[in-house]
């Protein structure tokens, strides 16, 4: 027993195959692929498969080719165990990176098109609308947060500073109230209109005139009108010039009360009542001069005309 073990452990191991029996039965297999319908009668029947190793033989020396009925046998072999064909690894996140490596190529160019057209969208974005808008956002908010408050503050300070009534004081903190409480909330349109409606009292303060009748050849000094709601009505209005301490006209905002336009004149209709109207009327026909000709005086810092004779309100511009 101990002789057949050491003359089993001193038997010589099987050489290596070389390399060109190797590659006959590789083409072996090769030529039995090629061979698809004999392969698949002749494999598919174990009892004729030397039949099957004498076919290819017979192949082999119509090529020229000697190969030894070893290697035809391996090859058949090797086709059966399909030793030769490749099975590609199942999908896994490495065969993937390395796919995308051997494409890089095709993917490659499609990334950078890609990126190209993204950056140009987003800079293009930014150019033309993501910048301007927050551009017109952040002018927006230094409005609203500084410029705005700071020229009602001043308006305010002015009007304020020339007002001598209480009317005129009561108007300025009325308009300065309703502007801050249109910048808390952000209302940009209403602020700009509290500073332009404030500048516009301080303005009129400083107004000073007074509203004198001026009779001048051809133009009356006086006309009436019969409104339209009620025909058996007259309304009667005294034609009446802003003139200031210098002699010069001085353009006043007036509102007609026909058709609710404002204009900026030095001349326009009072509505005064009927006896007031009749009176300067027989004060003209006397001599042909008014001598009663003041109907009012706006003093600087009053925000109203102190009228010296019974006036209705209400004006027009056309007559």
């Amino acid at each position: 027993m101990a002789d057949a073990t050491a003359a089993t452990s001193a038997a010589p191991a099987p050489a290596p195959q070389k390399l060109d029996d190797l590659m006959l039965a590789m083409d072996v297999v090769d030529t039995l692929r090629h061979q698809e319908r004999l392969v698949a009668r002749e494999l598919n029947e174990s009892a004729r498969e030397q039949e099957l190793i004498e076919r290819l033989r017979n192949i082999y020396k119509s090529q020229g080719l000697d190969v030894p009925d070893r290697i035809i046998r391996e090859g058949v072999q090797a086709l059966k165990e399909s030793r030769f064909v490749y099975t590609p690894p199942p999908p896994s996140f490495g065969r993937t990176l390395a796919t995308l490596w051997v494409r890089r190529a095709v993917w490659g160019k499609a990334a950078l098109v890609v990126l190209v057209l993204a950056g140009g969208y987003f800079a293009g974005r930014e150019v033309f609308v993501a910048g301007p808008e927050r551009r017109a956002a952040e002018q927006t908010r230094i409005t609203i947060t500084q410029t705005l408050p700071r020229e009602l503050d001043a308006a305010w300070k002015d009007a304020r500073g020339e007002a001598q009534s209480d009317a005129g004081r009561a108007r300025a903190d009325q308009i300065i109230a309703d502007g801050r409480s249109a910048l808390a909330r952000n209302d940009a349109a209403a602020g700009a209109k509290a500073v332009a409606d404030m500048k516009a009292l301080g303005a009129q303060l400083r107004l000073s005139y007074q509203l004198l009748i001026i009779a001048r050849p051809g133009q009356p000094v006086g006309v009436f009108r019969v409104p339209d709601r009620n025909r058996n009505a007259r309304n009667h209005y005294l034609i009446v010039d802003s003139v200031g301490t210098d002699g010069k006209p001085v353009p006043v905002p007036i509102t007609s009360e026909e058709n609710n336009t404002t204009k900026t004149v030095s001349r326009w209709g009072v509505r005064v009542s009927e006896a007031a109207w009749q009176s300067v009327g027989r004060d003209r026909n006397d001599d042909g001069v008014i001598q009663r000709n003041k109907v009012g005086e706006k003093r600087r810092g009053q925000l109203d005309v102190e009228y010296a004779m019974p006036v209705i309100g209400g004006a027009i511009l056309e007559w």
